[in-house]
């Protein structure tokens, strides 16, 4: 079956993938500086760390350094969505994690779905912090939703399959929506279709609203952020070619209009982490040990 595996399978793929780093950086120094990499792993709306718990196990078994951060109101994070009501709030949990760092370390940020919006709200404020920022199946817009065609291109549209979300109206139901998570019967469809479905009944215990609002308030005006600074960053952006939630045609659209250095794709649905783990974890490697032997050279 395809998504069944052995410790012996899982074994030989990570071997694959450390050796396929190793030849392609190709010195030794490079692939011990590699792991002294430290990861940071962000969740999209509704998730949570436990998401990355796959791709957090390969890579702490191979010997990197690995944080997931709980966003406001999601996870382990008490905060109730309906109360998340501006961008800032939501990404606070990220923000206290990257000024906690000590001023000479540098992370590789990996975000997620919406957490695309988390790391780059973290690459304009926390530029000297960041080695390389990688987009896994996520929004990825310089400057956040200041237009219409950055809502087009970065909001989700599941309207194809019907009434999808129980919504919360936190400032009433006069107001627009405050948060919202995708019904339990449309999960795998949409979300999981191509994963296990013991990840996908996991997700369907831990998925929790979403603040909505918050998010498509996130905004990085010019005049508030440095616009070269989120350009010191070096982007990958990972495509998901059968992704129901950010469609293919989105994240080309996106990937043109903030080119990155490098685009990788995955045959994978919407959750890489859990339906093409081993190759998803591959290609975090790929991206970060090239990044190194640039910065190497």
């Amino acid at each position: 079956m395809l998504h069944r595996s052995t410790n012996k399978v899982e074994s030989k793929m990570i071997v694959k993938a450390e050796k396929t780093m190793a030849v392609e950086v190709g010195e030794e120094g490079v692939v011990v500086a590699m792991k002294q990499q430290h990861f940071v792993l962000v969740h999209g709306i509704g998730g949570g760390s436990w998401c990355w718990y796959k791709i957090r196990c390969l890579m702490e078994n191979s010997g990197f350094k690995v944080s997931c951060v709980d966003l406001k109101s999601a996870g382990i994070d008490q905060s109730d969505a309906d109360s998340v009501l501006s961008f800032d709030d939501y990404n606070q949990p990220l923000m206290d994690f990257m000024s906690a760092l000590p001023e000479n370390e540098q992370v590789i940020l990996v975000g997620h779905s919406a957490g695309g919006l988390s790391i780059t709200h973290a690459c304009h404020k926390f530029s000297n912090k960041i080695r390389l920022a990688v987009y896994v199946a996520a929004t990825m817009l310089k400057f956040g939703f200041l237009t219409d065609q950055d809502l087009k291109d970065g909001v989700p549209d599941l309207s194809e399959y019907g009434d999808v979300y129980k919504l919360g109206f936190g400032l009433g139901h006069d107001k627009p929506p405050t948060s919202a998570l995708v019904k339990k019967e449309f999960q795998r469809k949409i979300i999981y279709p191509l994963s296990p479905h013991e990840d996908s009944t996991l997700a369907g215990m831990l998925l929790k609203p979403g603040p909505v609002l918050a998010l498509t308030s996130a905004q990085f005006r010019e005049d508030e952020y440095d616009a070269e600074e989120v350009e010191k960053v070096p982007r990958v952006y990972i495509r998901t070619r059968h992704d129901k939630v950010v469609k293919p045609e989105q994240q080309e659209a996106m990937i043109k209009r903030w080119s990155p250095s490098s685009v990788y794709e995955l045959d994978s649905d919407h959750s890489p982490f859990f339906s093409t783990p081993f190759l998803l974890f591959g290609l975090l490697l790929k991206a970060a040990a090239l990044d190194v032997d640039v910065g190497c050279n």
